[in-house]
């Protein structure tokens, strides 16, 4: 049995049933056109309401227009087509003879971009759509003609708060941090240089994920990594249990410079594709399935012995291969000392990798971006977006604070 209804609803049905009667309505068509009727008329009643408020006095009040001393009056109207999902609706708008009257509820032209208009423009932009496309949509939508110059002028809008994120204070302590750089093609100086965009992603002792920073630089280097660490210290940031990272050289001495006390895992992934990079194809599969022994083995031992009976067998070929293994061990086996799950979480540059994957999707309509600032506000307003699913904290940190508490007990804040 279906709800019951109340005497407001009973009475609006009645309205609705006395109106269908009377505008002779026998089918979806003829209710389609009733409900564009009904907008025009919702719509040019407010725009007059709108008018009578900006000359102060109603349509037919000449005793109040006299009282109001002014010169400005009623001017006929100009009609405009607006599109809504029920289609196109023809709208009569007032006019005044001195020009003063703006419009609200339909803004006249694009100067008059509404918040909710430059809200959907900015949206737009966070998920890569290009300017031409923005100005399509917001035509066929609002009716409305944009420039490149108004897109950009909107979504600069975003800058200084995009800036006020990138020195926001942070944690005192964090339990892991990401860092990886991804790269895009800049106009400077009239010359396309390849620039670095440095990104740092936390996760902090309550297991919860977020972005500390993106910085554009120049091509990747050590250098530039310990000013992004040294950024992160000057946002309050304490102290870093893990860092996890790729091989860059130098990378781990800009690390401890900056935060002596913190591990360093090398990312295995991506020690396996330097590894894998010169290896012949047919050799490739059994090659991989050697290093596997010793990068998924139980315990450290086990892993040097896995390394040996790998060097035994592939140093004739790819002498390269182990000596890149043994050289980096220090920093490539930090995670062996770990139980499973925090294995998992640390062993790969994944969390950060899979952002940059979906910063890369939003950004590839853009082939070059005309400043550093364009590709700031592009890739700030794309992790807004990216970064909404982020809520909550990890699955397994149940099983992975203990083990974190026991290591680290001492540089954890009670």
């Amino acid at each position: 049995m279906g709800r019951k209804r109340t005497p407001e609803e009973e009475a609006r049905r009645e309205l609705i049933r006395e109106l269908l009667s009377k505008a002779n309505v026998t089918g979806m068509e003829d209710i389609q056109t009733l409900f564009k009727e009904t907008i025009a008329e919702f719509m040019e009643d407010s725009l007059d309401a709108e008018l009578e408020e900006t000359l102060g006095y109603g349509k037919y009040d000449h005793a109040a227009r006299t009282e109001s001393g002014t010169t400005n009056s009623r001017n006929g109207h100009s009609r405009k087509t607006l599109k809504t999902s029920a289609g196109k609706i023809d709208i009569n708008i007032p006019r005044d003879r001195n020009g003063e009257f703006e419009p609200r509820i339909l803004p006249k032209n694009q100067a008059s971009v509404s918040a909710a208009i430059e809200s959907k423009i900015i949206s737009m932009y966070a998920k890569g759509m290009t300017t031409s496309d923005i100005q399509a949509h917001i035509k066929d939508i609002y009716g409305l003609d944009i420039s490149d110059t108004t897109v950009s002028r909107i979504t600069d809008k975003i800058l200084p708060e995009a800036r006020e994120w990138q020195q926001r204070p942070l944690e005192s302590v964090y339990a892991v941090v990401f860092m990886d750089a991804i790269h895009y093609h800049v106009r400077s100086e009239g010359q396309i240089v390849k620039k670095a965009v440095y990104i740092a992603i936390g996760i902090n002792l309550e297991g919860k994920k977020s972005v500390l920073g993106m910085w554009v630089g120049e091509n990747e280097s050590a250098k530039f990594w310990a000013s992004v660490l040294n950024n992160l210290k000057n946002r309050k940031v304490e102290d870093i249990l893990i860092a996890c990272t790729d091989n860059l050289t130098g990378f781990s001495e800009a690390i401890a410079a900056v935060f002596p006390k913190t591990d360093i895992q090398n990312c295995i992934i991506h020690q396996l594709r330097n590894s894998s990079k010169y290896v012949s194809y047919k050799d490739i599969k059994a090659l991989m399935a050697d290093l596997k022994r010793v990068y998924q083995a139980v315990d450290e031992q086990s892993a040097l012995a896995a390394l040996d009976d790998f060097a035994d067998v592939w140093d004739k070929k790819y002498p390269k291969i182990s000596k890149s293994w043994r050289e980096n061990w220090a920093n490539l086996s930090t995670y062996f000392k770990f139980p499973e799950e925090l294995r998992r979480l640390i062993y790969t540059t994944n969390a950060i990798e899979g952002f940059n994957r979906q910063l890369r999707k939003v950004t590839k309509s853009k082939s070059v971006f005309p400043t550093d600032d364009s590709l700031f506000k592009m890739l700030y307003l794309a992790m807004l977006d990216i970064t909404k699913k982020w809520t909550g904290r990890r699955q397994d940190w149940g099983q992975i604070y203990p083990q974190l508490a026991l290591y680290y007990g001492d540089r954890i804040p009670e």
